[in-house]
């Protein structure tokens, strides 16, 4: 294989060449992290870049529920190891991505999926409970792809798939915290783009809404809260399964979303159209 056909890992987005990925979508044994991996979109994105042929690498903070993912991927046939992180802890990342770097090899392909959030009357929300979904779901993503970044940067190129929402999009009542998180994750996503597109290195996002997940679980009506607000956050093509969000997940790691970057792909239902 040369070094500028479009199956190479050194050919450029436009090209027909995606950070090292063949045309076909597969990952050809890519080492890819996926953060939030014990469950929900994470487990199902791990599994679905693994049936495409990447080696995953399943983080998240509970390390018992990474290693099920992981042992789920091999028992199917792939490969994969669980390593334990919290995104929002700058050392915790660190030497998580360290320990990919030596376990599994040098990471080509990002997915920052880990997440959390919940409903909350703004005026009562403690400062602690903003602080915290800040951390992990824009701190987070930004901890993870500066770790990935210098590696990328060394290597010629790499992918990020970020997991904004729908509430990163369209607002929506008693999520303020959520809501500000995930739109720092859209603009987080379009400002790396921008800033890494000429060395080989696409960063995307998907928003996903309207997805059957244990976070659903966070998002019950506090006390008091309007029905008619919330009335409104309707999802007209109905829930939507992790897979569902995966599949796009991998899409946008692929070669063939070789020519997108800085895009942001809502897995709504319709919730935003």
């Amino acid at each position: 294989m040369s070094p500028d056909s479009p199956d190479s890992p050194g050919s450029s987005a436009g090209s027909g060449g995606s950070a090292g990925f063949g045309i076909s979508g597969g990952f050809d044994g890519a080492v890819a992290i996926v953060t939030g991996a014990a469950r929900g979109i994470g487990a199902a994105t791990a599994h679905r870049l693994a049936t495409r042929g990447a080696t995953v690498a399943c983080l998240d903070v509970r390390i018992d529920q990474a290693e099920k993912t992981a042992a789920g991927i091999v028992e199917a046939g792939g490969a994969a190891r669980a390593f334990a992180c919290d995104v929002s802890d700058e050392e915790s990342v660190a030497a998580a991505v360290r320990a990919v770097e030596d376990d599994l090899g040098a990471p080509r392909v990002l997915a920052n999926v880990a997440g959390i959030g919940w409903f909350a009357h703004t005026a009562e929300q403690p400062l602690a409970d903003w602080r915290r979904i800040i951390d992990v779901n824009l701190t987070g993503t930004f901890l993870m792809s500066r770790a990935c970044l210098a590696g990328f940067l060394a290597r010629d190129g790499g992918t990020i798939v970020n997991v904004a929402s729908s509430a990163g999009l369209r607002a929506q009542p008693y999520s303020a915290a959520y809501c500000a998180s995930k739109g720092g994750v859209v603009m987080l996503t379009k400002a790396l783009a921008w800033e890494y597109v000429s060395r080989n290195i696409r960063v995307n996002a998907v928003a996903p809404g309207g997805i059957d997940t244990d976070i659903i679980a966070g998002f019950m009506p506090p006390e008091g809260a309007s029905m008619k607000l919330l009335g409104k956050l309707t999802v007209p093509g109905g829930f939507g399964e992790p897979d569902d969000v995966a599949r796009v997940i991998a899409f946008l790691a692929s070669a063939e979303a070789s020519l997108m970057t800085g895009t942001i792909v809502p897995v709504d239902g319709g919730m935003t159209a």
